[in-house]
């Protein structure tokens, strides 16, 4: 059956479309760029489908998958928001039918990214900012033409991280006339910014949604409050061991809460069965539901790999990605916010899903409100309307300036796809196109 639907997908692929066939429908532009020696990253653009004369009167959206280690070209891709689905299905609101979007499998090691070596991966988020900037330059090489484009970052949980640091690289290699782009915005969902005000935001949060009680509330704060120390002495790799027995204490004294949103459905009295998930590429499936046709890795590694030519095995380094991070893993980047808010025009916007619980609303809302930044005061006294799409309320959002924050109501880690439509808000606000177009789909 796998061969057979294959066939008949690669046949469909061929028909009538004219440029570039990747894989799915659409024209798209893919490669490698050598960011440094032994270090090799890939990604891959789609076109848009937009009702437009040229591709280029729609901005050019980069997405940023999390983890570290997280492909971007897979997961961002096939699970949230690119034109196809795991089961090979049309995604009717995908962002490929809005703007240009491109998947980069970043850092090196990530997804189809890879290294020679491992004392090629990286290991800070400003060694990650750096190959970034090297890349874009290289991708525009590819396709000049959206080198006057607006370019806008999207970053999701560590993805948000990895954006700060390359906006700042991206920022000074255009002052220092290295690279020619137009980066106009960076938007942080669900990010992984400051990751002591989430971890100690975590046993509130339950307690006042209910899922633990006082008992769960002072275990879950106790491992909450050893990570805060650790990190404090100056133990980074330490405070990260300790972050991940945090998460256990919670799975515990929650009975396997799904930390990417607090509603999900779980298996019963299986904790290994929920540990499994969070680190497997492979979905499981939630009581009554049924599994996808693929996996992300039967997929990128299957039909995708054969499609676009590729030899590297995807997602074959991307433990070593993480494990060489474990030192930066905990550190914040707000001072890195601030430096874009203060000393540039790049907007900076954040979007967080109310349900996701490892990049909890509160301790968004936390280390946002503790920025240090000049319209700071224009930004406390801004109003907070609400947002509606076909006449539901999808969130709020508040602005000032080159700042905003957006509430996105019924989603949780992944907004894009819990709330498709609140999601869709976000990027064309985002990019100045709502009231242009309908964020419907």
């Amino acid at each position: 059956m796998f061969q057979v639907k294959y066939i008949v997908f690669i046949l469909w692929l061929c028909d009538g479309i004219q440029g570039r066939t990747g894989f799915g429908p659409g024209e798209q532009e893919w490669g490698y760029v050598d960011v440094r020696k032994g270090a090799h990253m890939f990604w891959w653009l789609y076109y848009t489908t937009a009702p437009v004369s040229h591709y280029t009167e729609r901005p050019l959206v980069i997405w940023l998958q999390g983890g570290p280690g997280g492909s971007s070209t897979g997961h961002g891709n096939f699970a949230l928001l690119g034109p196809l689905d795991l089961d090979l299905n049309e995604r009717n609101f995908t962002w490929v039918n809005l703007v240009n979007v491109l998947f980069v499998d970043n850092p090196v090691g990530t997804g189809f990214s890879y290294v020679d070596d491992a004392r090629y991966l990286t290991t800070t988020n400003r060694q990650i900012g750096e190959d970034f900037a090297v890349l874009l330059k290289g991708i525009l090489q590819v396709v000049p033409e959206f080198a006057t484009v607006p370019i806008y970052i999207f970053g999701q949980s560590y993805g948000g991280k990895m954006a700060a640091d390359i906006a700042v690289a991206i920022h000074e290699h255009v002052a220092s006339g290295d690279l020619k782009c137009n980066l106009q915005g960076i938007a942080l969902g669900n990010s992984w910014i400051s990751p002591l005000d989430s971890v100690l935001n975590w046993a509130p949060f339950l307690l006042e949604v209910g899922a633990v009680d006082e008992k769960g509330y002072n275990a879950i704060d106790a491992a909450a409050q050893r990570t805060k120390r650790v990190y404090e002495s100056g133990d980074y790799v330490r405070s990260t061991s300790e972050w991940s027995r945090t998460e256990r204490v919670v799975w515990r004294e929650s009975y396997n809460v799904d930390f990417y949103n607090i509603l999900e459905q779980i298996p019963g009295d299986d904790a290994a069965a929920i540990l499994r998930s969070i680190s497997s590429t492979t979905p499981i499936a939630k009581p009554g539901e049924e599994r996808k046709t693929y996996s992300e890795d039967e997929l990128m590694n299957g039909p995708v790999k054969e499609a676009l030519g590729l030899s590297v095995t995807w997602g074959a380094q991307s433990s070593p990605v993480f494990d060489y991070l474990s030192e930066d893993f905990m550190k914040p980047v707000t001072h890195t916010i601030e430096h874009l808010l203060n000393t540039t025009n790049i907007k900076v916007s954040v979007y967080s899903g109310q349900l996701d619980l490892i990049c909890c609303t509160p301790g968004t809302y936390q280390w946002v409100t503790n920025l240090q930044w000049i319209n700071k005061a224009h930004w406390t006294r801004a109003p907070r309307p609400a947002f509606a799409v076909s006449g539901i309320n999808e969130g709020y959002v508040k602005k000032a300036r080159n700042f905003a924050f957006y509430w996105i109501n019924r989603a949780g880690h992944s907004s894009t796809e819990n709330n498709p439509k609140g999601g869709r808000f976000v990027l064309l606000d985002v990019i100045g196109l709502s009231g242009k177009v309908s964020p419907e789909y």
